[in-house]
């Protein structure tokens, strides 16, 4: 077992990244009902959970079908962060997640996400903020360091253990690489294999097969994987690698009645949660992914982008079943 305070996860955990747009409560219901076993909300604003902002509110929603399942924020200051963690207890997730690995330009103008591996100082006080104001085992997530002169989360791992948190997950690129190029393993590995080191250290990226999966536990060590991208319309591959590692066997791709229950899956969860019209709406960016290599996908995809309600959704499902169309699907 992996324990993260009070939070038992299976041994070699498979943890479903946060991700901004996509890690909505209908999303993450479908990947945990496919084999995640922790699962993280999109990362929220301090600054906007404070001024009450709908949209950062909205983000605290978690269901109990998704458990075990952590909220994750970010932010620059630390009374905010501190403020934001006692605001994030009283919605009682399992964990709190600061992020402190975003790349993207309009987080690290702010000074957070990953711009706070330029100031580890500054990385302990936020760190510090969050872990005094909460009851809740607090974790973070983070990168290798700001580029490739600076690769320093040997020393972030240390520190940030020193000061509380209670699981640690790296993604294996600098924030000047951004999402390109090869993820690098190898620091990783040399956290998770310090002595000083006694939380769980998970690995993100690249991770994109039962495979890679499994042979980067053994290369590596890691306590766990952390998926991200590679599930986006793909929720089956978090059950493909646990088959996997089980078995040596590869699972069969997912049949076109699957990948048509997940569609119908996640229309449900979204319209429940947003209500029919904005459910309906966000859900269209995820056709292509779920339905990725069916035969004609263009004109299927086109019926259901432009069908405003629910019922004409799965009307359209409907007839792609009974026409078979995936049949090819591979």
């Amino acid at each position: 077992m992996v324990q993260i305070g009070p939070v038992q996860l299976p041994d070699f955990p498979l943890l479903l990244a946060p991700m901004e747009d996509v890690s909505d409560p209908p999303f993450r219901a479908v990947c945990k009902e496919n084999g995640a076993d922790l699962v993280y909300t999109e990362f929220i604003s301090t600054e906007g959970l404070i001024r009450d902002a709908i949209k950062s509110r909205k983000k605290l929603d978690i269901f109990p079908q998704e458990r075990p399942v952590g909220i994750q924020i970010f932010g620059g200051d630390e009374e905010a962060m501190g403020l934001s963690a006692a605001i994030i207890e009283t919605t009682a997730p399992d964990l709190l997640d600061i992020n402190f690995g975003c790349p993207v330009k309009k987080v690290v103008c702010k000074g957070a996400g990953a711009a706070v591996l330029k100031d580890l100082d500054a990385m302990v006080r936020l760190t510090k903020a969050v872990v005094s104001r909460t009851t809740l085992p607090v974790t973070v997530k983070t990168r290798l360091g700001w580029d490739e002169d600076s690769k320093n989360v040997e020393e972030v791992a240390e520190r940030l253990q020193d000061v509380g948190i209670q699981a640690l997950a790296i993604h294996g690129r600098t924030r000047a690489q951004l999402y390109k190029g090869e993820a690098d393993w190898t620091l990783i590995a040399k956290v998770k294999n310090n002595p000083r080191i006694h939380i769980p250290i998970f690995g993100n990226g690249d991770i994109d097969s039962p495979q890679k999966a499994v042979e980067y536990k053994n290369r590596y060590g890691v306590d766990g994987v952390m998926i991200g991208r590679a599930a986006i319309g793909y929720p089956w591959i978090f059950r493909e690698i646990k088959h996997y590692r089980e078995t040596g066997e590869l699972l069969p791709p997912p049949t076109l009645e699957e990948r048509i229950a997940a569609c119908r899956q996640h229309l449900e969860g979204s319209v429940n949660w947003k209500g029919e019209k904005l459910g309906v709406l966000e859900m269209r960016r995820h056709y292509a992914n779920y339905l990725r290599g069916i035969p004609h996908m263009k004109e299927w995809r086109m019926q259901l982008v432009t069908v405003n309600e629910a019922a004409g959704i799965e009307a359209i499902l409907d007839r792609m079943l009974a026409e078979r169309v995936g049949e090819a699907v591979a």
